[in-house]
């Protein structure tokens, strides 16, 4: 499943504890992982100073690869450019399977907000990206025990059971299974018709297609659940309530200037889970 998976570093603390993430995850999948800084071309001024950029990047990316546990092959890499574009050109052009990154937080109502590099890759790339937040006491949610997939039975929700049930096989966690009926959105007289309760077998069914893809890869164990309520919150929820380490979710596409951009549901979760979300973009 992930083969070669890379790591964009910029040295700041998110940062670190993707690298983390990142030779956790190759340890399992037996992965080359792929160093990459970028120099953003758009702040440089004179050829000095790019040239001591260049160096203080380099030994970076070399230092992180030199510092990951032994047996794991790595590659180190150096680019000049708008970050972003940088990280999924090279993403392109080495056959990456899985981009891990860091994000930058601040409390504020969203509690956790995506740094602008970020947020960028994780609506345009065409691979899954993990993305993974710093915590105070430095502490991490691997080796993953509990993997939770949302959805909701479309074809983008979809493309996230084939991931998270490899995770989960390689660490033995279980899977859990979640649809999220959207009842902030309906009227009272909606909630108590025959509607709800289509929603609810769609649900059913939603959930069932994840029990029977993992049941089929022999995970250690399957847990589905539907709630009623707000998505994103009830997601955020379950993820407390279950002590879920991991969040494996699809996420809706159109075309546009972006040419991929989150669903409302998949965005929010991102922003303000407690847990690293890997958000899988369906197969075009």
């Amino acid at each position: 499943m992930f083969d070669d998976i890379l790591v964009p570093t910029d040295d700041s603390e998110s940062a670190r504890a993707a690298v983390d993430y990142a030779e956790n995850l190759a340890s399992r999948f037996d992965a080359r992982v792929h160093a990459l800084c970028v120099v953003d071309s758009r702040s440089l001024e004179n050829a000095p100073r790019y040239d001591q950029l260049k160096a203080d990047r380099t030994e970076l990316v070399e230092r992180t690869c030199e510092e990951l546990a032994e047996g794991i092959a790595a590659e180190s890499a150096v680019r000049t450019d708008v970050p972003h574009e940088a990280i999924l050109q090279y993403a392109t052009e080495h056959g990456i399977d899985l981009v891990v990154m860091g994000t930058h937080g601040r409390t504020g109502v969203e509690r956790y907000l995506l740094g602008s590099v970020t947020e960028k890759v994780v609506r345009l790339s065409d691979v899954p990206v993990l993305t993974v937040k710093a915590t105070d006491d430095g502490g991490v949610t691997y080796p993953y025990d509990d993997v939770l997939v949302p959805t909701d039975g479309s074809a983008g929700a979809e493309a996230a059971v084939a991931p998270a049930v490899a995770v989960a096989s390689a660490y033995g966690a279980r899977v859990h299974a979640l649809s999220v009926i959207d009842t902030m959105s309906m009227g009272v007289d909606v909630r108590s018709s025959a509607i709800l309760d289509a929603l609810e077998e769609s649900a059913r069914a939603a959930v069932e297609l994840v029990d029977e893809r993992a049941t089929e890869a022999s995970v250690p164990g399957v847990e589905t659940a539907i709630e009623h309520g707000s998505p994103y919150r009830a997601i955020r929820s379950y993820v407390e309530d279950h002590g879920v380490d991991l969040v494996v979710m699809g996420t809706h596409g159109r075309s546009g200037i972006e040419r991929y951009l989150l669903g409302s549901v998949a965005e929010k979760t991102v922003r303000t889970s407690p847990v690293p979300v890997m958000t899988v973009r369906q197969s075009e």
